[in-house]
């Protein structure tokens, strides 16, 4: 659940006793101006005490805590990105089959000099805009946009670079009608087969397919309290206990946040957030993802086509084994 405590910050439940103490210091500060008296110790030691708490809960929150993070509504999307660490941004539209599905968006642009494609996936920060972008679900016409723009980016040389936000590919009939399943399947075959390099960060929520339709790449990178996973956490509840508010508990057993996904070779890389998630300082998360792109870029950009594709197979094929 969520309560606005202030015209700017949304705050999860699990935050609430840090809202309690900065009213409290809040509350000092009136006091001591209103009364010339000097609380100025009080209210240093309850700072420090604040700041502590603050490290104290974000560097041990549970799974399910994560994920509320990584679908707080004021987390940055795509566009806040686009606008934040690139350079001439130029959006391509349509999948050269009559339909633009705002659900992904991509274009060409620079990063810090260097042009790249830049793919993602969109939510929208009111409702008229999750309306538009279809609450960030992409239909199979997005998936062909997205490949468009793979095969465009492969032809001319550019890198790609993918931001990855969706609770997963849209479930709905028309989608599945207009084969969702294939234009997934389609995309993951022709990204295993691309001649440049591919990066891909998991920014908010990446679920199942919808999710991995944009992500078979040389380098995959997690936001810190972002999550990756086959399934929703009250998806696999409602399966195994037919009952998604044991969504708490699916995500403890799913491994879904950075440091398990880094362990299981999942991820390659963990990208540390601003303190409280993304949304507290979009501009900080913004450069930092940015440094985090630009290094990701320099590991792969002597490779050969070759080498890019072997790379590719070898670390997907690579999931899922263990040595007895």
């Amino acid at each position: 659940m969520i309560e606005t405590v202030d015209k700017k910050v949304q705050v999860l439940d699990f935050e609430k006793p840090i809202y309690v103490m900065q009213e409290k210091i809040e509350e000092l500060k009136k006091i001591s101006m209103d009364t010339n008296m000097n609380y100025s110790s009080e209210i240093e030691t309850l700072e420090k005490q604040t700041l502590e708490y603050k490290k104290e809960l974000y560097e041990n929150l549970e799974p399910y805590q994560k994920l509320q993070i990584a679908r707080h509504p004021q987390r940055p999307n795509f566009f806040d990105y686009v606008e934040l660490m690139t350079e001439d941004f130029i959006e391509f539209h349509g999948d050269r089959e009559g339909t633009d599905d705002r659900a992904i968006a991509g274009g060409v642009c620079k990063i810090n000099g260097t042009p790249i494609m830049l793919i993602g996936t969109v939510k929208g920060k009111t409702t008229k805009e999750n309306l538009e972008c279809n609450f960030g679900m992409p239909q199979p016409q997005g998936y062909r946009k997205a490949l468009r723009l793979f095969e465009h980016a492969s032809k001319f040389n550019l890198p790609i670079v993918t931001l990855v936000d969706t609770m997963g590919a849209y479930p709905g009939i028309k989608a599945e009608e207009t084969a969702q399943g294939t234009a997934i399947a389609v995309n993951l075959k022709q990204m295993a087969k691309l001649d440049v390099p591919v990066i891909s960060v998991i920014t908010g929520e990446g679920c199942s397919g919808g999710a991995l339709g944009l992500a078979v790449s040389n380098k995959v990178m997690i936001l810190e309290h972002a999550y990756y996973t086959v399934i929703s956490p009250e998806g696999c509840a409602s399966i195994l206990w037919r009952d998604a508010a044991e969504a708490n508990k699916a995500a403890n057993a799913l491994k879904i946040t950075g440091d398990d996904l880094l362990k299981f070779k999942i991820v390659d890389e963990v990208i540390k957030e601003p303190m409280g998630g993304a949304h507290y300082n979009p501009e900080l998360m913004a450069n930092t993802l940015k440094n985090s792109i630009v290094r990701a870029l320099d590991e792969f950009k002597d490779m050969s086509p070759f080498e890019l594709r072997n790379h590719r197979y070898d670390k997907f094929r690579a999931l899922g084994v263990f040595a007895q």
